[in-house]
């Protein structure tokens, strides 16, 4: 399992607006190959500061299998004209013993 962890920053004062175009683009990102999961995260003391988690099945599943297919087109049709800048994206692996 990979997890992919995103932290987005919106542009001020749009939560709403992206938070429902999020509920649509999950829609989009759950018809692939191996899509696990999906969470959203907001931020307390920066309520314009998101972290999303998705969890794939392995790297490839995101980097190609989701990121080379029209699906993400889609994904950020959706969610991306709420950018206040790119989104900082890293993928992560449990480690043994502590998950």
């Amino acid at each position: 399992m990979v997890l992919e962890h995103a932290v987005i920053n919106i542009r001020p004062g749009s939560n709403p607006e992206f938070e429902a175009a999020l509920r649509e683009a999950r829609e989009v990102v759950a018809e692939s190959d191996g899509f696990i999961s999906l969470q959203l995260h907001r931020g307390i003391e920066s309520p314009d500061q998101y972290v999303l988690l998705i969890q794939w099945k392995t790297l490839e599943d995101h980097t190609v299998g989701f990121r080379q297919s029209d699906r993400f087109a889609r994904w950020r049709g959706f969610i991306g004209p709420y950018f206040e800048s790119p989104p900082e994206v890293t993928h992560l692996a449990p480690v043994e013993g502590l998950v």
